[in-house]
């Protein structure tokens, strides 16, 4: 196995979640330092403070993946005598990458928002609030027999066939291709002037037109033909609906009450905001991760009983109240689940020489007495 650079660590998971998928303005991507050095250990983060640039130091970590972007704003200054312009010059001082993946990872399958509602048991989940359906291409490639599997393997390593829960999906034709190679031509079968057949097989896999350009890059890098002969269809059908917050079914019905406890024991908090009878029987569950303020009434459209989301302000609770729509706050820290999440996915999809290491760092700024 190889060490890895940053810019093929970021684009493995950018196949997981895209920038794209991120809401208009959210600041998502690197924040600083570069991608172009080889990278031995990743430190998986919620947030970036200056403990957690300590833990990235004390751990040879040289590049950090966030999920709440270090720099929200704009910055009209980098004054190192600040704590923000101190963090900055220590991250830069130590060579650290910081790459942040926000609302994108909230959206993306198998991330913050499916993390929080596995975590609660949720079963027959869908999306809270759709915001993005991915337009869908078709390749079609036309290979030798001999580098079939070769060049399936590679679409697949570069998301082509990812459909739902399942991966490298294709379809596969045999047939009979034709060519004649002209004088210039430096053929891997045949020989120019002569008209040539071959058995070949041809290769159908469906994949997000944005990331159209990256799987025919690779197909064509694991094809032996010097001219590769391939389609681009473009689909009438549409990816499923991704979007922020998830909406299940808990495995059995409880009280508000009973229900308020699991989630304190799921997502590991010691106390939990609540809106609502405490006896009231409750079944189905939105759950959207950090501030949910703006969806309570996708909320009470979905059909849920409760809804868990962080940050509540006190007039939308007032307006939970009067929808007749239970609220439980367990803060916006419970986004941590990304940690584990994030490292689990990146280990098991990347055979490199990298370790990705969860921190251990609390960024909880309250407390509880």
């Amino acid at each position: 196995m190889k060490v890895p650079n940053g810019q093929q660590i970021i684009e493995e998971f950018e196949k997981w979640s895209p920038k794209h998928l991120a809401v208009e303005g959210d600041p998502v991507g690197l924040h600083v330092g570069t991608l172009n050095k080889k990278v031995e250990r990743v430190l998986v983060t919620l947030d970036v403070n200056d403990k957690v640039a300590d833990e990235a130091i004390a751990k040879g970590a040289s590049l950090i993946i966030a999920h709440h972007p270090p720099i929200y704003r704009p910055l009209k200054s980098l004054q190192t005598d600040f704590p923000q312009g101190s963090l900055m010059e220590k991250l830069i001082k130590h060579d650290i990458a910081v790459y942040a993946a926000h609302t994108n990872l909230d959206i993306a399958t198998g991330g913050v928002n499916d993390l929080l509602a596995e975590a609660l048991g949720l079963k027959d989940t869908k999306v809270l609030v759709p915001t993005y359906e991915a337009e869908l291409v078709k390749i079609a490639v036309f290979v030798p027999e001999s580098h079939e599997e070769q060049v399936r393997e590679a679409l697949g390593k570069a998301g082509a066939g990812a459909i739902g829960d399942y991966e490298h999906c294709s379809y596969t034709l045999s047939g009979t291709g034709r060519f004649r190679p002209t004088a210039g031509a430096d053929p891997y079968i045949g020989e120019p002037g002569k008209m040539e057949t071959t058995s070949e097989s041809k290769i159908e896999v469906v994949i997000r037109k944005t990331e159209k350009d990256r799987a025919i890059k690779a197909m064509i890098a694991a094809h032996p033909y010097e001219e590769v002969a391939y389609d681009v269809f473009t689909l009438e059908n549409k990816e499923v609906a991704l979007g922020l917050g998830r909406v299940g079914i808990l495995e059995a019905d409880m009280t508000l009450g009973a229900f308020t406890e699991l989630v304190k024991d799921r997502l590991d908090v010691p106390a939990a905001r609540v809106v609502g009878d405490f006896d009231k029987p409750v079944k189905k569950v939105a759950v959207l991760g950090g501030d949910g303020n703006k969806y309570i009434q996708a909320a009470k459209r979905s059909g849920a009983d409760v809804y868990v989301t962080g940050d509540l302000y006190f007039h939308v609770a007032q307006e939970a109240e009067a929808l007749g729509l239970a609220v439980v706050d367990p803060g916006h820290h419970v986004e941590k689940v990304m940690i584990k999440g994030v490292v689990n996915h990146m280990a098991k999809k990347a055979n490199w020489q990298c370790e990705f290491i969860a921190s251990e760092v609390d960024t909880e700024p309250f407390q509880f007495r």
